[in-house]
Order: structure tokens, then C-alpha cells, then sequence
């Protein structure tokens, strides 16, 4: 039991200095990189947005046309 621990506790150790080696400063170009890329996700999402948004008034609108068409078929025939 106690092997196991040790080694958990080693595999552990191994994976935290692998994080820290990471280096601190990163240079313009992948700055350049992250930010295209952190640009396009924004958009991609925005676009998503978009078509919900579009969907839902779409759908909003049909639900008014029938409405509209209901109350115009209960006057018709009063």
C-alpha cells in the first residue's frame, strides 16, 4: 500500500515540474498566434449567437402570424 502511495506521490511530483519548466514569456509571433486564435473563437461564437438570436425572432414571428390568423378566422365568423 504504502509503494503505492509513494509512487502516486512521485507521478505527482513528475507532472507538477513538468508544468513549472513551462516558460514564463512567450514571444510576439505566438502572441500573434494566440490572440488570431482567440479572435476567431470569439467570432465563431458571435456568429452562433447570431443565428440563435435570428432563429428565435423567426419563430416569435411565425407564432404572431398564426396568432393573427386565428383572431382574423374567430372575427370572420362572428
Amino acid at each position: 500500500m504504502k509503494r503505492i502511495a509513494t509512487l502516486m506521490l512521485v507521478m505527482v511530483f513528475a507532472l507538477v515540474g513538468t508544468m513549472a519548466a513551462k516558460p514564463q514569456r512567450i514571444s510576439p509571433q505566438e502572441n500573434a498566434r494566440q490572440s488570431k486564435k482567440d479572435i476567431k473563437k470569439h467570432q465563431k461564437m458571435l456568429n452562433k449567437a447570431n443565428k440563435k438570436q435570428a432563429k428565435a425572432m423567426r419563430k416569435a414571428a411565425k407564432a404572431q402570424r398564426k396568432q393573427t390568423q386565428k383572431a382574423n378566422r374567430q372575427n370572420k365568423h362572428r
